[in-house]
């Protein structure tokens, strides 16, 4: 069971603990941010599968699974491997501490706490969790775009390569006489073009659907679709929507741009995510010396 309180600063802390008195007092020394409560380990599982939590708060003695299991749990689900943990209790003993800290608690507090004190140390897990947050956005982000870089394209397509067999294609768009572009209009001109692409592109494209920049105008996506029809639609619709795209410099010069793209769906021969888009970068070609503005489908 989990109750839910107003959300006054950008974090969410989960309180953990058997006893609505101690809960009542965390509720009103951490009153300024969003809080979650879980009466017991169970329910905290249940809170974290469901909610985005930043940080938690909890206590170790509790009836059925205590805070050192709990925690455990937690550290070996996807949803809170990465969720910082202060236990609170009333143990004081050496191998209490010691074991908080085997199971993945970051922080220990012992009862009865100075208030002031228990707010300084949420403060200094949240700030290193965002800290971590984002280092981890920057270094999954493309610099120039804001999309997933290679190697993060890579690593979550990879999983959606597995889980989506065999209704899962790759596509491989690139952005048509784009040195031409750098040579007459400079690199600061390319670059407006392929943020602008980007944006575009990213605007038309299912929530579901992991998109990438590669590398200079070489985009990638990988995708779970419904029918083969959507998903040539889709890069069809990608294709159309930048042909209908202007780009403005700022010498007042108007753009018009055009992508080529090649799509390929999973075939058995496809071990990896590698080679699926290997046949879409076949195609790809196969459109840009088709006389580029194409896209061309391989199943």
């Amino acid at each position: 069971m989990a109750k839910e309180y107003k959300m006054l600063e950008p974090y969410t802390i989960l309180l953990v603990d058997d006893t609505e008195q101690n809960i009542d007092i965390l509720v009103g020394l951490l009153r300024d941010y969003d809080l979650l409560v879980a009466l017991d380990g169970e329910s905290a599982l249940e809170v974290v599968e469901e909610e985005s939590v930043d940080l938690i708060l909890m206590d170790i003695m509790m009836p059925e699974m205590d805070g050192f299991e709990t925690c455990k749990r937690l550290k070996a689900m996807e949803q809170g491997k990465d969720i910082p943990i202060i236990f609170i209790t009333a143990k004081t003993d050496e191998e209490s501490i010691e074991a908080a800290y085997d199971v993945g608690g970051l922080d220990y507090v012992t009862k009865p706490f100075k208030p002031k004190e228990l707010l300084a140390r949420v403060r200094t897990q949240l700030k290193l969790k965002q800290l971590i947050d984002n280092l981890e956005h920057l270094s999954s982000r493309d610099a120039m775009t804001g999309i997933y870089n290679r190697r993060k394209f890579f690593e979550l397509g990879e999983e959606i390569f597995k889980e989506c067999q065999p209704a899962v294609c790759g596509m491989m768009l690139d952005i048509d006489k784009f040195k031409a572009i750098n040579d007459e209009f400079g690199h600061s001109v390319g670059d407006l073009v392929i943020k602008e692409v980007t944006k575009t592109i990213g605007k038309r494209l299912p929530e579901s659907a992991v998109f990438g920049r590669l590398g200079g105008e070489e985009f990638a996506i990988i995708w779970c679709y419904d029918t083969w029809f959507d998903a040539c639609e889709l890069i069809e619709t990608l294709r159309v929507s930048v042909a209908q795209l202007q780009v403005t410099t700022l010498d007042g010069d108007v753009l018009s741009l055009t992508i080529s793209g090649g799509l390929a769906g999973y075939q058995p021969s496809h071990n990896c995510l590698q080679d699926l888009l290997k046949d879409a970068d076949k195609a790809l070609y196969q459109a840009k010396g088709s006389g580029r503005n194409k896209s061309i489908f391989r199943q």
